[in-house]
């Protein structure tokens, strides 16, 4: 099934119709009847913030595109929320139903005390199970960005055959993708101290969070980006007790390394209809461990942007654009 947005041609078509039936309506009856559909499509088009209760824990989201649509589950990274997908949401809530939620201690979800809450990528993939399940999704495409790739890969060993498509942005699952940026945690997962823990407080402050945004931005592109995007993540990340939260993140992140084969694994046996669309200028999640997806779903789509690790904030009008077109090819025709 197809959506699409109404206009007020609509308005003449009932009119048409309603003549071949006998039943004539005046131009202002059919003008009523356009700009009521109209007002029905944008509120379906229309973003809503909500909120549900998983598992003890308030999880925000955001949610728009009707019900009965295609559904697209967004999954946000470090150290961002749903917010950076504010600008994508609108543009593809016309035909497909769009959810992004926020993980727990990330923007408006819950941020228990790390002693009432194990935060872990494995926690995060259970919950977004149970997110799922609690909103009634049957299936889901998913579009997975930094941490969104091992939480939405867990998932997906988890359910596979929930998993309709698959939209790769700067998230990674091959060891080729772990290059000089990760060194110092690498030092940090094989030895868990204080003293290798506290080169990783710097990753939290105002300048590595803005940098996040803006490197390897060809430079007429920096003032596409909003800085209203890394003060607010700033704003989460200096609540107290977060910063303990991320760094207990960091290390936990081995984790996902050692699941890479299984991720890898999951990729050849379902073949899901993968898009990936990758700022090329990264050093966090670089080029390389873009185009090793291709080893393993060969019938990827792939194209490497020149933008950097929040590709959104510059291409995102590109990247809607092919996630639509590659949607109704997969999804819907």
């Amino acid at each position: 099934m197809t959506f699409f947005k109404t206009n007020g041609a609509i308005g003449a078509a009932l009119l048409t119709l309603n003549m071949m039936a006998g039943l004539t309506l005046s131009p202002n009856q059919a003008l009523a009847n356009s700009e009521a559909i109209d007002a029905s499509a944008q509120s379906e088009a229309a973003v809503h913030y909500k909120n549900v209760e998983i598992d003890g824990l308030d999880i925000f989201y955001r949610e728009a595109g009707p019900k009965d649509a295609p559904t697209l589950l967004l999954l946000h990274g470090f150290p961002t929320s749903s917010q950076q997908y504010r600008n994508l949401i609108p543009e593809l809530s016309d035909e497909f139903h769009v959810i992004a939620p926020d993980y727990p201690g990330f923007g408006r979800s819950s941020m228990p005390p790390r002693d009432e809450f194990d935060y872990s990528f494995a926690s995060y993939a259970s919950l977004m199970e149970s997110f799922t399940k609690e909103l009634g999704l049957e299936d889901y495409a998913m579009y997975v960005m930094d941490y969104g790739a091992p939480v939405g890969y867990r998932l997906a060993l988890s359910e596979p055959e929930k998993v309709t498509a698959l939209i790769i942005q700067n998230g990674n699952a091959y060891e080729e993708g772990l290059l000089e940026f990760w060194d110092v945690f690498k030092t940090y997962w094989a030895d868990n101290t204080q003293e290798n823990r506290e080169p990783l407080r710097g990753f939290l402050e105002i300048g590595a969070t803005e940098w996040q945004y803006t490197h390897g931005i060809p430079e007429a592109n920096i003032s596409l980006v909003s800085p209203d995007a890394w003060t607010l993540d700033q704003a989460y990340l200096d609540r107290p007790g977060n910063q303990e939260i991320q760094l207990d993140l960091f290390y936990d992140y081995r984790t996902n390394v050692d699941l890479y084969p299984d991720f890898q694994e999951f990729f050849r046996t379902f073949q899901p209809p993968t898009l990936i669309v990758w700022g090329k200028n990264d050093v966090i999640f670089p080029a390389e461990g873009a185009t090793p997806y291709l080893r393993d779903l060969p019938n990827a789509e792939l194209h490497l942007l020149n933008a950097g690790h929040f590709a959104l904030e510059t291409n995102g009008p590109e990247i809607a654009e092919k996630i639509r077109e590659f949607l109704e090819r997969s999804l819907i025709n």
